[in-house]
């Protein structure tokens, strides 16, 4: 134990961590064995030590990027879980269509009381733009609305939303726009809530994987569902995409980056938030539709997403007394874990957020984002 406190000590100090320290990411560390237990287990072992309550960081987002920017995360990536998880990606298709719903089952149907206390009023669960937004709400705003713009969509024109969650841009694209849009989602309760919000609108909620959808439509909209498609899928993801879109229209997919192409997630987010995920890379979308569809746009807005996860943190943070009742206190140190480390991550810039604009042989005039801004007529709901 002596000597993986040591060298646990001294990666740290590398970072500009200290044990039990006084800055705010400075770790406190509440039992000796934890050490151990990061040399043995990595990742998973240091997120676990946390939910058990063996360390504390008054601040975990600035930890986060301190590890993250020192490049310390992946030091202990040769462990038991690391390698096993590796080899289930590399000989198997984790993303494939028998296992498409098992994402909605472990993550999204967590339950709905969660994200409507986490979330904004219209439950939002992408990145907002903060580029001249004051609170989440104006932020994702911002953010559906520039979607809207960038693939110039017009009233009674139809949109495929693939991974709609709980509704938030079909009702916005509808209301706003005057769109008629088919939303789909591998979560039940994700379905069954967007189905009320979006109530009395032309708007159609399915509980269905992509694979599954045959229809055209004059745009497709994807944000933040290719974080659950899988490298081995996504030839076939834009191929469905392709096949289903208008000649003349647009796919904007919205997406969290890598910026070094993997093969699977961090085993402790994969063992218990979002499992069978994976983040794509440039490289790996760039030969997904290479000879298939026409990269229009590639807009980088990263930094904006620590700004979303700081405001779902505190959201959450602020209702746990609302929600303990049904969620246990292990729970909340596994929520918080992840939602600070997130933005950690984009804030060390180790994570991007990506809007892809991809048409299918070239737009003729170039790619345009409308400017105007359609928020006066804004209906809360």
């Amino acid at each position: 134990m002596v000597a993986a406190k040591k060298k646990i000590i001294k990666l740290l100090d590398s970072a500009g961590i200290q044990v039990n320290g006084n800055s705010p990411w400075d770790i406190q560390v509440h039992n000796e064995q934890l050490y151990n237990r990061i040399i043995i287990h990595g990742s998973v072992g240091l997120g676990e030590a946390y939910m058990d309550g063996w360390w504390d960081a008054d601040e975990l987002d600035s930890f986060f990027t301190r590890i993250l920017k020192a490049d310390l995360y992946n030091v202990f990536s040769y462990t038991p879980a690391n390698i096993l998880l590796y080899l289930r990606t590399l000989f198997t298709n984790m993303q494939s269509r028998s296992k498409a719903f098992q994402i909605g089952e472990q993550h999204y149907d967590i339950g709905n009381d969660l994200y409507q206390a986490m979330l904004d009023e219209r439950m939002v669960y992408t990145c907002g733009y903060w580029q001249e937004s004051e609170d989440l709400s104006q932020a994702q705003i911002a953010k559906m609305d520039l979607v809207c713009r960038k693939i110039g969509l017009k009233t009674g024109q139809k949109v495929l939303d693939i991974g709609c969650g709980w509704g938030g841009f079909a009702r916005y694209a509808a209301e706003m726009y005057g769109a008629k849009v088919t939303g789909i989602t591998v979560s039940q309760k994700q379905a069954e809530l967007a189905n009320e919000y979006c109530r009395g609108l032309p708007v159609e909620i399915r509980f269905q994987d992509y694979r599954e959808v045959s229809e055209n439509y004059d745009h497709i909209v994807s944000l933040g569902m290719l974080e659950h498609v899988g490298s081995k899928n996504y030839r076939q993801y834009l191929q469905k995409v392709h096949d289903c879109l208008s000649d003349d229209g647009l796919f904007l997919l919205h997406t969290i980056g890598s910026s070094i192409s993997v093969r699977k997630t961090d085993p402790w987010i994969n063992k218990y938030i979002f499992p069978n995920s994976m983040l794509p890379s440039i490289t790996q979308l760039g030969s997904a539709f290479e000879g298939l569809m026409v990269m229009e746009d590639w807009h980088n807005f990263g930094p904006d997403y620590d700004k979303t996860l700081m405001a779902w943190f505190q959201n959450f943070n602020r209702d746990w007394h609302h929600l303990k009742d049904n969620y246990s206190e292990r729970f909340y140190r596994m929520w918080k874990y992840f939602l600070l480390m997130s933005a950690g991550s984009f804030r060390s810039r180790t994570n991007q957020v990506w809007q892809i604009a991809l048409s299918k042989t070239g737009l003729t005039e170039g790619f345009r984002v409308r400017s105007n801004y359609q928020t006066q007529d804004l209906k809360v709901y």
